[in-house]
């Protein structure tokens, strides 16, 4: 080698590392500044929500302890019981008390607000700011607490949550409660012997007093559940040869493979064709909630690598050509609906667009599949 190509390699070497060192270091100088920003991040997080939620808010501080308006206007604002977090999210802007809901949502998933979001009608300001805003439409009393259950939740992420409940439960006697058979519901006659509550704690937002037992709260979640699943639905179910125990089975895929309301039936209806045809349904979402927690992604690890796909787990549907043993998180109702009502088509594939819309695109034969991949 010439004391040329030396000297560069040499050169290389150096600013690799550099670059190495550099991007360590603002792995945990982000979060710490972040932190020292707006405030210690919910322990829910993954290491890599963390630090891209992280980055998200010191990039957009600006909006965040900026009001949308002044002078201000003061403007009635309303959250309904099981207004999900996105459609607040999404009316604050339209009212025009937030300039940017990319960034205000990034604020309360990082600090938990999204999960314990306060029902009721407020008076709002555009004078005020959006980590203002957060503060007063999250849940606080010294004699209630509230807990949201988000669609497509599994056990341990709803575990996470019930702490930041202001509820006298913690996460550990929570999940040992759920892990049992559900109780004292009617639709309990109709489940298998040995499951755990996993797809019947209904999303939602709940608010109990502060000393409700764990028993009570699930039972909470499992009246809200009765209530929403009617009897159209439950004949809907039987029309597509399922019982209300696998419909839910199906409805927790369907729900972790939908990112943009609007497609829950179309996806049913793929499943529904590949069930017929005896395929195996091949849902990603079962790999993941076999594989559990993963240190970066959490409890959904995003992508999957090829060798994950051959996890031995009878909730790997890759593997075994059946619905999984049981759900694997909780639908929303949408979800459900789609499975009692399907789309009527002639789908047995389909993939993420190549926009990154959350949107699929769906096709008829492998080909057409394979046509629909990104360059």
């Amino acid at each position: 080698m010439s004391r040329t190509r030396a000297i560069l390699l040499l050169f290389f070497l150096a600013a690799t590392a550099v670059c190495l060192l550099g991007a360590a270091a603002a792995i945990v100088v982000i979060p710490q500044q972040a932190e020292a920003l707006f405030g210690p991040p919910t322990p829910n997080l993954s290491s890599v929500q963390r630090f891209t939620l992280s980055l998200s808010l010191l990039n957009n501080a600006d909006l965040l302890i900026a009001p949308a308006k002044i002078p201000g206007e003061e403007i009635s604002f309303a959250i309904q019981p099981g207004d999900p977090a996105n459609t607040v999210i999404r009316r604050l802007a339209e009212a025009g008390l937030i300039a940017d809901a990319e960034a205000f949502r990034d604020y309360l998933i990082y600090t938990g607000v999204d999960t314990r979001l306060k029902t009721g009608q407020f008076r709002l300001s555009t004078a005020m700011t959006p980590i203002e805003i957060a503060e007063a439409i999250q849940s606080f009393s010294a004699t209630e607490g509230a807990i949201t259950i988000l669609a497509g939740w599994r056990l341990e992420e709803i575990a996470e949550a019930v702490p930041t409940s202001g509820l006298k439960i913690t996460s550990e006697d929570f999940l040992a409660a759920a892990q049992r058979r559900p109780q004292g519901i009617g639709f309990a006659e109709e489940l298998p012997e040995q499951i755990t509550h996993e797809g019947f704690l209904f999303p939602g937002t709940y608010t109990l007093p502060r000393q409700a037992t764990v028993e009570q709260l699930l039972a909470v979640f499992l009246g809200s559940f009765s209530s929403n699943v009617t009897p159209e639905m439950r004949s809907g179910f039987t029309q597509q040869g399922l019982s209300l125990y696998e419909a839910v089975i199906l409805a927790s895929i369907i729900e972790r493979e939908t990112v943009v309301d609007g497609e829950q039936a179309m996806i049913a209806s793929v499943y529904f064709n590949r069930l017929r045809q005896g395929m195996m349904l091949q849902a990603d979402p079962t790999v993941q909630y076999a594989l559990g927690y993963d240190e970066g992604w959490g409890w959904w690890k995003s992508p999957l690598a090829l060798e994950d796909l051959n996890a031995e787990s009878f909730y790997n549907t890759y593997l075994y050509n059946s619905l999984p043993p049981a759900p694997i998180a909780s639908p929303g109702l949408e979800a459900l609906q789609a499975v009692a009502f399907p789309a009527e088509t002639s789908y047995f594939f389909f993939r993420a667009d190549c926009e990154e819309s959350g949107r699929h695109v769906f096709a008829v034969t492998f080909e057409e599949h394979q046509a629909n991949g990104c360059q």
